[in-house]
C-alpha cells in the first residue's frame, strides 16, 4: 500500500449538496478500489490561475489515501469522465 495525494476541483457554482454529494462520489472510488481514505481537506473556493470550462473559480478538495499501485490509474480514468470535476492531480507521497 503506497501513500498517495489527490486533489480536485469542482465547479464553485455548485451548491453545498452537490460539493458533498461529488465528495462523497470520489472517496466512494477510492474505497471501492480497495483504498482507505486517511483525510479529507476541503480548501474552499479559490480563483482558477486560468479559465477551465468558462469559469474562473473552483472549489478545491484535498484527499489523502493508501492503495495499492493500479487504483491512481483506475482513479484517474473514472475522474476524467466524472460530470462535476474541472481538474484533478494525483501525487505519489
Amino acid at each position: 500500500m503506497n501513500n498517495y495525494e489527490l486533489m480536485y476541483i469542482i465547479p464553485s457554482q455548485s451548491t453545498d449538496e452537490e460539493k458533498e454529494a461529488q465528495i462523497a462520489l470520489v472517496n466512494s472510488m477510492i474505497e471501492k478500489d480497495g483504498g482507505k481514505i486517511e483525510s479529507v481537506e476541503r480548501i474552499g473556493n479559490r480563483k482558477l490561475a486560468y479559465e477551465i470550462q468558462k469559469k474562473r473559480e473552483g472549489f478545491y478538495v484535498l484527499v489523502n489515501f493508501t492503495a495499492d499501485e493500479k487504483v491512481p490509474n483506475r482513479l484517474a480514468s473514472l475522474l476524467s469522465i466524472t460530470n462535476g470535476i474541472l481538474r484533478y492531480i494525483i501525487v505519489a507521497k
